[in-house]
């Protein structure tokens, strides 16, 4: 993933999670993670159709945690706002006449999905909560 999404997500997730019962809204969480509230409402838009958070609107609306953040994997937050492998994209049209070129993507393909593979065992069953205890 060659982009700020995971790390985007993941420090709205904590912060959600160092307030359980609080409804907070984008225009705070980007304020801690000093970018625009309109990413923020990108990503917590894509954390809910995942399951992974609740939001209210109005003037007391927000976002929260729609389960305990020891239920809440990292691996799912990850696949939640994935977009691309982690190692980038394949190559969109290599020469079908080379050796390489006609087969590269295909074996690309199966590096990426080992690499991606490797990253989620190694994210396994850490909870939300054992990564935002570290801040404690």
């Amino acid at each position: 993933m060659n982009n700020t999404r995971f790390a985007t997500a993941i420090h709205i997730m904590t912060l959600l999670a160092e307030s359980p019962q609080d409804w907070l809204t984008s225009e705070w969480l980007a304020g801690s993670i000093n970018i625009n509230p309109v990413i923020v409402r990108k990503e917590l838009s894509v954390l809910r159709e995942a399951g992974l958070i609740s939001s209210k609107q109005g003037k007391e609306g927000g976002s929260r945690l729609a389960k305990n953040a020891d239920a809440i994997k990292i691996s799912e937050i990850y696949l939640a706002v994935k977009n691309t492998e982690v190692l980038g994209k394949k190559n969109n049209n290599p020469n079908p006449a080379c050796p390489v070129g006609k087969e590269i993507n295909q074996h690309l393909d199966a590096l990426f999905s080992e690499t991606d593979q490797l990253v989620l065992n190694f994210l396994g069953d850490k909870s939300l909560k054992e990564f935002s205890d570290r801040f404690k």
